[in-house]
């Protein structure tokens, strides 16, 4: 029988520094899943996705796919051949973590595109360290720009296949402030978007 690699994952999740809910998996899906991909659950990735319908962290402030759930697609639904790459997050400001090779033959590592600069930064991280790593507390020094006092409640409240669009929106100077901004709910897949759209005109992309 293959060793999976959901149980380390799930004490990393139970020492979490703050809440991360484990949405409940489709088997079927999980399994479709994890054939479209070509990886066992022996990766952290593959146990991700046939465990769970995806890691909700930090009350719905990081959303990470797994074997999809109402309100979040499974990872192989966010798999871009074309551009070689594998989004296998989302955060609420409608950023992405997508898995992907630095360079042609490289070992795949997590790039984050966020709201705030409006292009792809490599973490250097393979799968499991950057997961360990946002579920180990991590999600709160890296988000630190990007939250305002009270944004617990207003996250909580948003729905999984939603994010909070700030105008004027976070890579403006008028918005570094995002206490002082208009921000409300939109659909998350309109939001990444936006700023997909936004990086492009601004010759980012």
């Amino acid at each position: 029988m293959e060793q999976s690699a959901w149980s380390e994952i799930s004490a990393v999740v139970a020492a979490a520094p703050y809440p991360v809910e484990v949405l409940p998996a489709d088997p079927d899906r999980a399994g479709a899943c994890l054939t479209a991909l070509g990886i066992t659950t022996r990766s952290w990735l593959g146990a991700v996705v046939a465990n769970s319908g995806g890691l909700v962290i930090d009350r719905g402030w990081l959303r990470v796919l797994g074997g999809g759930h109402e309100g979040l697609p499974d990872v192989a639904a966010e798999m871009d051949p074309k551009a070689g790459r594998l989004v296998v997050a989302f955060d609420v400001m409608g950023g992405q973590f997508a898995w992907l090779p630095a360079q042609s033959g490289a070992r795949p590592t997590v790039h984050y595109f966020g709201p705030e600069d409006l292009a792809w930064q490599d973490l250097e991280l393979g799968y499991g360290d950057w997961l360990e790593a946002m579920l180990a507390g991590a999600v709160t020094q890296f988000y630190e720009a990007l939250r305002w006092p009270g944004w617990e409640a207003e996250v909580a409240s948003v729905a999984l296949d939603q994010g909070i669009s700030a105008l004027p929106p976070p890579w403006t100077r008028e918005a570094k402030n995002l206490s002082a901004v208009s921000r409300k709910p939109i659909r998350l897949a309109e939001l990444v978007s936006v700023h997909q759209d936004a990086a492009r005109q601004l010759g980012f992309l």
